[in-house]
């Protein structure tokens, strides 16, 4: 049986089509998918009308004719990133908040990203920086800025929030026609960000945050090396986020089986002002010692990378544009001004989440 329709609701509370939403069934198996008028979700435990979700409020439990109940809700922003199409790797949500957190980002400002991949990080970013705040989001492959560009429309339903200029290319190619001190943040996701520090810290303002997103310790080790050796900004720092689930039931509290471990280290540092030096602690060496030869294990071809293959990124990109294409053509009945949640369009399927 469905929820009764949402009385005494508001309005712009209640589902419409053209919104993306997760069913959860008994056993805790979600399915994420967007609704549309005349459509059906259909699993090996019976089948829903979308026509039977529209016009709920978020919270509704409804049953298939097979009597298997779900709970119906709007995916959160991290429930999304997790579900949806990705031709690269994303940047898991438990890194996604620190990055905002240790990069300090906040509306109104102008933040560059390098490596767009599948738009996981543009989701959050643009949730932060707001209508006056701009987003500058580069990447070298037009297929994975398809993709990236289809699931950040859906979810904000064709309009993100913050202006969006998204350019294909090399980075320093891109950063080259960017005024000096232009940026206010600069989020390098790449496989060697230290090649593109000169041109980074040129366009950065004065105490800017620039943050580099790294899988392994030796990219790690290259990148705070190669920040130390510009003398242009402060002492670099680096952390990894680690994410421990409890299993909590009466008596029975315990850390849970699985775990978020390792995804990738940041580090982040601050420009300084032209011409200042950084002051240094007595009797800290002043350059760490490392041999020519650790060089080699710092080079783009000693870090291991997995690729998808052709055929599968053309898979994603019609998959994604087609749910953004959905997501312009529905048009809301209230204003997209409602923060409560997630709003999208496309069928995002019954991908699981992955790890990076």
């Amino acid at each position: 049986m469905a929820t009764p329709r949402g009385r005494g609701v508001s309005p712009s509370a209640l589902l419409e089509a053209g919104e993306v939403v997760r069913l959860t069934d008994p056993k805790g198996r979600h399915h994420t998918f967007v609704l549309e008028a005349g459509g059906r979700f259909h699993s090996h435990r019976g089948s829903l009308s979308h026509d039977a979700l529209i016009g709920l409020p978020e919270g509704s439990v409804l049953s298939t004719e097979q009597a298997v109940e779900y709970l119906v809700m709007r995916p959160l922003l991290e429930d999304y990133v997790l579900s949806m199409p990705r031709g690269a790797a994303i940047i898991y949500p438990k890194d996604a908040t620190q990055i905002l957190q240790r990069a300090d980002i906040h509306p109104g400002q102008t933040v560059l990203e390098a490596g767009l991949g599948s738009g996981a990080l543009s989701l959050w970013l643009h949730r932060v920086l707001g209508p006056e705040g701009t987003l500058v989001s580069v990447d070298r492959r037009e297929d994975f800025v398809e993709i990236a560009r289809g699931n950040v429309e859906t979810f904000y339903r064709g309009s993100p929030p913050a202006q969006w200029d998204i350019r294909t290319g090399e980075l320093n190619d891109v950063l080259a026609d960017q005024p000096d001190h232009s940026l206010d943040r600069i989020i390098l996701d790449m496989l060697a960000p230290w090649e593109c520090l000169e041109q980074s810290l040129r366009t950065l303002v004065p105490g800017g945050v620039i943050l580099c997103y790294v899988a392994t310790v030796t990219q790690l080790s290259r990148v705070i090396e190669a920040l130390r050796d510009t003398e242009r900004t402060t002492e670099p720092e680096a952390s990894e986020t680690l994410n421990r689930p409890w299993h909590v039931e009466g008596l029975a509290v315990r850390p849970e089986h699985r775990m978020i471990g390792h995804t990738a280290f940041l580090c982040w540092a601050r420009t300084l002002a032209p011409g200042a030096t950084l002051p240094v602690r007595p009797g800290k060496k002043v350059k760490p010692d490392y041999l020519a030869e650790d060089i080699e294990a710092w080079t783009p071809g000693a870090v291991g990378q997995r690729t998808e293959t052709a055929k599968k990124i053309r898979q994603l990109q019609r998959e994604s544009t087609a749910r953004a294409d959905k997501a312009r053509r529905a048009e809301p009945t209230h204003p997209v001004e409602d923060t409560r949640s997630g709003r999208g369009s496309g069928d995002l399927g019954d991908s699981p989440a992955g790890i990076e």
